[in-house]
Parts: C-alpha cells; sequence; structure tokens
C-alpha cells in the first residue's frame, strides 16, 4: 500500500498574491486597449466590482441599488473609458436607465473580468483595505468621496446594456 506525498511546506512568499496581481494588468491591459482602440469584432467586457470598496465612485441611486457588488457590461455604448495604472484604477460613462453616469472602479474592487466572446475569464478576491488599520491612521474627520459626475450632454444615441450578476442569475429567460 503506498503512503500519499506529503503536503508541501506552506510558503513564506504571497505567490497567490503576487498572481491575482499579475492578471489584475492583464484586465487594466484590456481596459486600456479598448480606451485607445475600441473592441475589435464581438469582444465585450463583464467587470463585477464591489461597490463598497473605498475608492469606487458610482451614483447614490446605484449604491443603494447595488450595495455591495455590481456587474457592468462594456460593448457597444460606453464612452470616456480611461485607465490609470498609477493610480490604480479606471473611470468610464454609462448610462443607467437613460440617466448617463460616469463610474470609477479601483483595480483592487473588481471581483471578475470576462469576455464571454472568446470565453475568456478571471476571479479575484477584492483587495479591502484593513478599516481598523485605517481608521486608527486616518484623521478624526475624513473627506467625503467624489461625488459621481452625471453628464446629460455626453448622453450616446443607443443605451449599453448593464446587467447585474444576480439578476443575470434568477432569470430562465432575458426580459427586454
Amino acid at each position: 500500500m503506498a503512503e500519499d506525498p506529503p503536503p508541501p511546506p506552506e510558503s513564506l512568499l504571497p505567490y497567490d498574491a503576487w498572481t491575482e496581481d499579475a492578471l489584475r494588468h492583464v484586465v487594466a491591459s484590456a481596459l486600456l486597449y479598448a480606451a485607445d482602440e475600441g473592441l475589435p469584432g464581438e469582444h465585450h467586457y463583464y467587470l463585477t466590482f464591489r461597490t463598497d470598496h473605498p475608492g469606487v465612485v458610482v451614483p447614490p441611486r446605484l449604491r443603494a441599488q447595488y450595495p455591495q457588488e455590481m456587474t457592468i457590461v462594456l460593448q457597444h455604448q460606453f464612452w470616456d473609458l480611461k485607465v490609470d495604472r498609477e493610480a490604480g484604477l479606471f473611470s468610464v460613462g454609462l448610462s443607467f436607465g437613460g440617466v448617463p453616469a460616469t463610474l470609477a472602479v479601483p483595480f483592487d474592487a473588481i471581483t471578475a473580468f470576462a469576455d464571454p466572446h472568446v470565453r475568456f475569464g478571471l476571479r479575484f478576491q477584492a483587495k479591502m483595505p484593513d478599516l481598523d488599520a485605517e481608521a486608527s491612521d486616518a484623521p478624526a474627520e475624513a473627506e467625503a468621496e467624489p461625488a459621481p459626475t452625471e453628464t446629460p450632454d455626453a448622453k450616446p444615441d443607443t443605451m449599453p446594456q448593464v446587467v447585474s450578476l444576480d439578476a443575470f442569475r434568477r432569470r430562465t429567460t432575458p426580459k427586454e
């Protein structure tokens, strides 16, 4: 009877965190490509992120509707996609229920990225900062997060597809 080999020793190096960081760079590169060149062919992106992550800027009505997690789809109707690798975030203009808004999302808030056209997808653990450590280091009155910009003149001719994963999972047939 053969014995199972012993489990590998626990690593003293954070390989999992390094791998996740590297894969977040893949997301940043995909968004940067779309910002510079547009989305080729039938490519489109699903981005799921934590709305409760510090630094996420979404309109209050969307934050109320999606208090923890939200999925956006970048396909035909989005504008002003910008990637700031130094700041570690992207921003994009989308329309929600006919009301245009600009969202800003730190890459650390992303929990999933997918390009369904080529069946490519990545899952992440949101990097939530240690709130206890931040509270002890932060000044007594923290600055309010900047208000999202809603720009009516930037409204595109057509509406984007915005899908919540929860809504997507509950439906058996799409509603139009």
